[in-house]
């Protein structure tokens, strides 16, 4: 393949997490990586070579970098295939995304890592990851091949929504995997308090007359988690946490020095269970939305630096499996696409500023996994998300890049298109007109 055309954006506010610099400037990339940024100046003369985008004062910041994402490949492609996420991905600013294991056949060995891997080569509009099971078959009984996959370019291991529930695996999985300075991201739910629930125990649970999960679930699980990684010493990334009295023990473990990380879907962060309405099932997540106080406290939480990673928690699920009697529902709303606008309503109410959201998309994740994105410097990859942060729009499911429409953002306004997306130095997605 022909080295892409350099290309120079000017005119653009820059956003770089690494460096802490929010303001005018540009950015030159060539041969798949960024060789010059301009911050508070321009850039002298330019060859003829090199193409320049004027950016109008639009934001450039590093392509968004998405630890949790599901795909229908191999065993379910009618829900999503690599290629169709990895272009969903683009149109939403997301470069990089961490595919989990929970396909069929599962992604618990080195030969199912490999083959993503080659299938993911395939696919140029997006760099495309792969998390390994942390046990067989995701059945939480046996460990899976960890240093193996590992070994294969598996990023970090986890049953991905499916708890651990023996603790003794449990042990075993955290100080195995500390051997190869793997990451294990968990899921703390209790499963005997959460078995049967549509939605979180409460009054309004009560109200619609929905089967519940108490809302202690996840502050049970995860005091055991912590308890354990106390014990091992070994790194644990807490997935989507969604109550704020499980913010109370992840706080305490950290005032530990304990290797513990965070992370929060972007649904959490926008919508509440009252959000569920008349039974609508494009509501009904893994974990289920909360109160109020819960998503308040949890954009308190990510404002605070205590959360340290927001995903897209993408997770496919096509009509026939929405339409349905809630609690029958499948559960999972898809998000690569509404990510970074949903994320900047918390700069647009004023919540966070512009520069903590971007790193909790972009280098909280790349540093967390040891990656080279996420930041805009010389020698970084050119992997570039351009967005007009003050673009009004109004989510259309039905015209999503995803093969699946279920989004809970269907018909909501936001602000924020995505303008042009970056890939390695090529251009991967721009938007219409």
């Amino acid at each position: 393949m022909n080295a892409p055309q350099p290309l120079a954006f000017v005119n653009a506010r820059l956003v770089d997490p690494e460096s802490g610099y929010d303001g005018p400037g540009g950015v030159i990339v060539s041969e798949g990586v960024i060789t010059d940024v301009a911050k508070g100046r321009e850039f002298g003369k330019l060859s003829k070579a090199v193409r320049v985008v004027d950016c109008g004062g639009a934001l450039l910041a590093p392509g968004l970098i998405d630890l949790r994402v599901r795909t229908g490949e191999p065993g379910a492609e009618t829900k999503e295939t690599l290629a169709s996420a990895a272009k969903a991905a683009a149109a939403g600013g997301v470069t990089s995304f961490v595919v989990q294991p929970d396909t069929a056949p599962a992604i618990d060995d080195p030969s199912m890592v490999d083959f993503i891997l080659r299938r993911a080569r395939d696919v140029d509009s997006a760099r495309i990851l792969v998390a390994g099971a942390a046990t067989k078959s995701l059945l939480g009984e046996q460990m899976a091949e960890i240093g193996l996959m590992r070994e294969a370019g598996c990023v970090y291991v986890t049953d991905a929504g499916k708890p651990i529930v023996d603790s003794k695996v449990m042990q075993r999985v955290l100080t195995y995997a500390k051997g190869f300075d793997t990451l294990l991201a968990h899921r703390p739910m209790d499963p005997w308090l959460g078995k049967g629930g549509a939605a979180i125990g409460g009054e309004f649970a009560g109200r619609m007359g929905l089967p519940s999960i108490s809302p202690m679930a996840e502050r049970i699980m995860l005091e055991r988690d912590v308890a354990l990684l106390e014990a091992t010493g070994g790194r644990l990334l807490v997935d989507q946490i969604s109550s704020a009295q499980a913010l109370e023990t992840l706080a305490r473990a950290k005032s530990k020095g304990l290797r513990v990380n965070a992370s929060v879907s972007i649904n959490h962060l926008s919508f509440n269970e009252l959000d569920i309405g008349d039974y609508r099932t494009f509501a009904k997540l893994n974990p289920p939305l909360r109160g109020e106080d819960d998503r308040q406290a949890l954009i308190e939480a990510l404002a605070s630096g205590l959360i340290d990673i927001v995903v897209s928690s993408h997770s496919p699920a096509p009509a026939e499996d929405k339409r349905l009697p809630f609690d029958e529902a499948a559960p999972g709303a898809v998000g690569l696409e509404t990510l970074l606008p949903a994320l900047l309503s918390l700069y647009h109410e004023e919540r966070l500023p512009l520069l903590d959201l971007v790193r909790a998309v972009t280098l909280a994740p790349a540093q967390l996994l040891g990656l080279r994105g996420g930041r805009l410097s010389p020698g970084a990859p050119a992997d570039l998300v351009l967005c007009d942060i003050d673009a009004p729009i109004i989510v259309d499911a039905a015209r999503l890049v995803s093969k699946s429409k279920n989004s809970p953002f269907d018909g909501r306004r936001l602000q924020g298109q995505v303008l042009m997306t970056v890939v390695d130095g090529r251009v991967v997605h721009r938007a219409e007109g």
